[in-house]
């Protein structure tokens, strides 16, 4: 997939990022890509802080991928650095193509890169491929997160 550009997420992207997050059953819910108002502001939060990696994968011009890695030290695990990628996104006609591999061996490489010991990731219960996805690459479904909504 040499035609493909992995690189940082722009203003400019968050249209189409906006619109692949909202997407499926799941994103169609809570995701307004009608109005991008909160999402500019999530977004410049994002491009200060030096911990956040909001990426895109563009194909001819086209952005076709996304995910966002945040880098959090921590005392734990003997004071480790650790990564969590979230907001993995492929759009519609690139599903299958093996660009979500790409994508997530982007941010293995990167965690490395950066000093981390240890990725982790969630998934919403329900999505079920994703998982399957997730364990294919090595990753390994080891815990039980909750989530309380504010």
């Amino acid at each position: 997939m040499s035609d493909i550009e992995i690189r940082r997420a722009t203003g400019d992207d968050l249209p189409a990022i906006v619109a692949m997050l909202a997407d499926d059953l799941l994103g169609a819910t809570r995701e307004s890509p009608d109005d991008l108002t909160p999402y500019r502001a999530a977004y410049e939060a994002i491009a200060a802080d030096p911990q956040q990696h909001l990426i895109v994968a563009v194909r001819a011009g086209r952005t076709v991928g996304t995910l966002q890695l945040t880098v959090i030290p921590g005392l734990s695990r003997r004071g480790a650095t650790r990564s969590i990628i979230e907001g993995v996104r492929v759009h519609t006609d690139e599903r299958g193509s093996g660009l979500g591999t790409q994508l997530i061996a982007w941010a293995v490489a990167e965690s490395r890169a950066l000093g981390c010991q240890l990725v982790q990731l969630t998934s919403d219960a329900t999505r079920i491929d994703a998982h399957r996805f997730y364990e294919r690459l090595g990753f390994a479904a080891s815990h039980l997160g909750f989530k309380l909504q504010l």
